[in-house]
């Protein structure tokens, strides 16, 4: 199975419409074989983080914005889950409470990204508050989306900081 990331610009007030789009979007998943594994919303309602599954071989689905009612939606962008399992995040269906966003610089290959994140995971220890979630990093290493559960945004900075990993964006997600 192969994953993908969609990122959704809802345009939802709130979240009301944002369930309603979420449902489009299952249903419209569901419909070419997909299966969506989470999807995140930022706490204004604005944004929507959806990884899906996709059987091995079989293309991504391009989901248009007007099919969602949203006001933008991203071409799919191929993913690897790290720090987390699969069918254990598809049996919790886990809730995060911050999602970091940082652009990988481009001299960071798959490789390099991996090692540097099996180097510096334990160092999330000298900050105990926060727990690390899991990360979807794009296949291209142009960025990752890092989940946590953490007590508020300067528990999160932290937490990057004690691992020497920058944010590019920080959203608390509810």
């Amino acid at each position: 199975m192969t994953l993908y990331l969609y990122e959704i610009r809802s345009g939802a007030a709130d979240r009301q419409e944002v369930a309603a789009i979420l449902e489009r979007l299952a249903a419209t998943f569901e419909s070419h074989g997909a299966t969506v594994i989470e999807s995140q919303v930022t706490s204004g309602h604005d944004q929507v983080f959806t990884v899906v599954e996709v059987a091995d071989g079989a293309a991504a689905p391009v989901i248009s914005a007007a099919d969602l009612g949203a006001r933008d939606v991203s071409e799919p962008a191929q993913v690897r889950l790290v720090g987390a399992n699969l069918d254990d995040l598809k049996a919790a269906k886990p809730q995060a409470g911050y999602l970091v966003e940082w652009d990988i610089p481009a001299e960071i290959d798959m490789d390099t990204y991996l090692a540097r994140k099996k180097a510096n995971g334990p160092k999330y220890a000298d900050v105990p508050e926060v727990d690390f979630l899991r990360t979807y990093v794009r296949e291209d290493t142009e960025k990752c989306l890092c989940f946590y559960d953490a007590p508020d945004e300067e528990a999160v900075t932290r937490a990057r900081a004690a691992v020497n990993t920058p944010i590019s964006r920080l959203f608390e997600l509810g």
